[in-house]
């Protein structure tokens, strides 16, 4: 039978987050079925209620940092049992055909991958429905190779946004061998960055936050790093030249980068993670006088993601958050537009 879901949803752009219900899909032989305790709210969630990239389709649940507990699995599912403690990130599902899938990066899947709302649903994940919707919801189905488990030392409203804040900051810091011996440097310390932040201060890094303010130095010291860096104050950002090795830069609107490359070493390198909508200019000369780059990164793939949540659980890694109601959530938004929050919203979904 399909599971009746009640949920926050967006109707319009122009329009507040409002109550709505629909059905998710009757478990298959490879689902899981998940009552949803709680649900990260990344700013990318916002990016696509306010439709600022032209493609969102109405209406939209949002929603992709779930975490809780399993309520049914399908008759071929063995990884997972009533009562497991699991998540859901980005995204449900891939071709699993490309090289990407292939390799566990599915985030990359050359077709592109299901997106765990907002995307074309092929399984009718939303009964009646034509797009994926997501976590801001009471439960929800999905196929056991796009489930992880949440380790039983996480609590799970702090676990949630490691879904995608987490992965997000912990596949660059993977990629880019950071270690012991390495020199990060943190831009933005939000929901992002305070993950990068304690994740590379566990790796063993040398971490050092840049920012407008130093409103946030004591919770930056907290977390882990060792240095604190206002990027207007022009003696301090020339002293640090040519300091770091890597850069994890989560600012998610446009900002001044051109300066920030001069802070990297010889091979260093940007990562990109903000989504941002508009062009930042970057100048030739600083990138080739020290052969330096400017990269991006996209979450994780399914296999990293449970990585990840066992290295957080290794190390007692979780994100700061503020826990509110669903009927907030409009509350929330208008907030996290001017960054006033430290450092993550978790929709509690048992009031809603």
């Amino acid at each position: 039978m399909p599971i009746p879901v009640r949920a926050y949803a967006a109707e319009a752009s122009d329009k507040p987050l409002a109550p709505y219900a629909f059905d998710r899909r009757d478990p298959g032989p490879g689902d899981v079925a998940i009552d949803i305790q709680y649900a990260g709210v990344c700013h990318s969630d916002l990016h696509i209620v306010q439709n600022d990239l032209g493609n969102t389709t109405y209406p939209i649940v949002p929603g992709h940092e779930i975490a809780g507990v399993v309520t049914a699995v399908g008759s071929d599912v063995e990884r997972f049992k009533v009562g497991d403690r699991v998540g859901v990130g980005c995204m449900v599902d891939s071709c699993r055909q490309c090289a990407p899938c292939r390799e566990g990066e599915e985030q990359f899947c050359v077709p592109g991958m299901t997106q765990t709302y907002g995307s074309p649903d092929p399984k009718g994940g939303a009964v009646g429905q034509t797009i994926t919707q997501g976590g801001y919801s009471t439960a929800i189905v999905v196929d056991q190779d796009f489930v992880v488990r949440i380790p039983d030392s996480l609590s799970l409203d702090a676990a949630a946004p490691l879904l995608c804040a987490g992965i997000t900051t912990y596949s660059p810091l993977r990629t880019w061998g950071v270690g012991p011996d390495s020199k990060v440097a943190v831009i933005g310390l939000g929901g992002l960055g305070h993950m990068a932040v304690k994740q590379a201060a566990a790796m063993g890094a040398e971490v050092t936050v840049l920012s407008t303010s130093d409103r946030k130095k004591a919770d930056a010291e907290r977390m882990g790093a060792k240095h604190f860096l206002i990027n207007s104050d022009k003696d301090a950002m020339k002293a640090a030249a040519e300091k770091f090795d890597l850069i994890i830069n989560t600012v998610s609107a446009t900002h001044e980068i051109a300066d920030h490359i001069q802070l990297l070493a010889k091979d260093g390198t940007m990562v990109m993670l903000g989504l941002t909508t508009e062009g930042m200019p970057v100048y030739a000369m600083p990138l080739l006088w020290r052969r330096r780059r400017i990269a991006g990164s996209l979450i994780g793939g399914i296999r990293e993601t449970q990585e990840m949540l066992d290295f957080c659980a290794e190390h007692d890694i979780a994100c700061d958050i503020e826990l509110i109601a669903p009927s907030e959530i409009n509350t929330a938004y208008e907030r996290m537009k001017k960054s006033d929050v430290r450092y993550r919203f978790v929709l509690d979904m048992a009031r809603i």
